[in-house]
């Protein structure tokens, strides 16, 4: 075997540039490769990072699609406006119910409600028991 063959990493150690942190928290995404009047889904976060998120799915999605993927943010602006991350990114991992995302780009935008929809907040229990978390309030 050549260098220029080798391996250049060893399997099982990290190699992501960004550190992730474990954040649960509410996210709807939409699929932008997808036809016009495409729905919207839900789900939620298991983990973030600057560069990607790894977060639950109710939907078995493809490696390389492009997702719009906005996150109930859990930190208010000083005057206690809720914000939502909005990033657009690719699916470079899905299975058993998670997919993460490599983001590309993303802005935080206002949210217009400091209050979680109940359905919102009903999917943050059921992507925690999915992904076999619990919820801390």
């Amino acid at each position: 075997m050549t260098a220029a063959n080798e391996c250049r990493y060893t399997p099982g150690t990290e190699r992501r540039t960004s550190p992730r942190f474990p954040i649960e928290q509410p996210v709807s995404y939409r699929i932008l490769d997808a036809q016009p009047g495409q729905s919207t889904y839900k789900g939620v976060t298991l983990d973030m990072s600057s560069a990607g998120v790894l977060f639950t799915t109710d939907q078995q999605l493809e490696r390389g699609k492009r997702l719009e993927l906005c996150v109930y943010w859990p930190v208010a602006l000083d005057s206690g406006c809720p914000l939502k991350l909005v990033a657009v990114g690719r699916v470079v991992r899905a299975e058993d119910g998670r997919a993460a995302m490599r983001i590309e780009k993303y802005e935080f935008r206002t949210r217009g409600s400091s209050r979680l929809p109940e359905e919102v907040a009903a999917a943050i229990g059921q992507g925690a028991r999915s992904a076999g978390t619990e919820i801390r309030r």
